[in-house]
C-alpha cells in the first residue's frame, strides 16, 4: 500500500471468530467493506446521502482475495484501502488487512466496485464524487 492509502482500525471481537478462535474468513469481507465505506467518508461522502440525493448505490462486481495469515480474538487490525483505478461507472480498490502491532499482512484484496441506480443498472459516478476520487487517485487532496 502506498502513503495514499486510507487506514481504518478494527478490533477482532468474539463474534468475528470461528470455533478455532480465528477470524472466520467471511468476516474479513466485512472488514474490507467497512474500509471502503470509511474511505468514501474520508473523501467527504456518505453512502446513505449519495443514495438519497443522487440515487446511486455501490455493488461489488469482482473480488480477488488472498488469505495470508490468521487474526485472533482481541487483535488490533488496520484495514488499508487504496483507490487504484476509476472508470465511468466503476473503480478498483487495493485493500489489505494488517495486524496493527507488527504490520503483518493478513489479507490482500483487489475489489472492483460498480456504481448503479436503484434498479441495479450501471450509471456514471456522481460528478462531485468522481472529481474527489480522481483528485485522490492523481495525488491531490480532494
Amino acid at each position: 500500500m502506498s502513503e495514499a492509502a486510507h487506514l481504518w482500525p478494527v478490533r477482532v471481537y468474539y463474534e468475528d471468530t470461528d470455533a478455532a478462535g480465528l477470524v472466520y474468513y467471511a468476516n474479513y469481507l466485512k472488514f474490507l467493506e467497512r474500509g471502503r465505506t470509511e474511505f468514501l467518508r474520508w473523501l467527504g461522502f456518505s453512502q446513505s446521502e449519495l443514495a438519497a440525493r443522487e440515487g446511486v448505490r455501490f455493488v461489488v462486481s469482482h473480488m480477488q482475495v488472498r488469505f495470508l495469515a490468521p487474526a485472533r480474538l482481541d487483535d488490533a487490525l488496520v484495514v488499508a484501502t487504496e483507490l487504484t483505478d476509476i472508470g465511468r461507472a466503476s473503480c478498483r480498490f487495493g485493500q489489505a488487512v494488517l495486524r496493527e502491532d507488527d504490520e503483518t499482512e493478513l489479507v490482500r484484496a483487489q475489489v472492483r466496485v460498480a456504481c448503479v441506480d436503484a434498479a441495479g443498472k450501471p450509471v456514471r459516478w456522481p460528478e462531485a464524487l468522481a472529481k474527489a476520487m480522481r483528485a485522490h487517485l492523481w495525488g491531490k487532496k480532494a
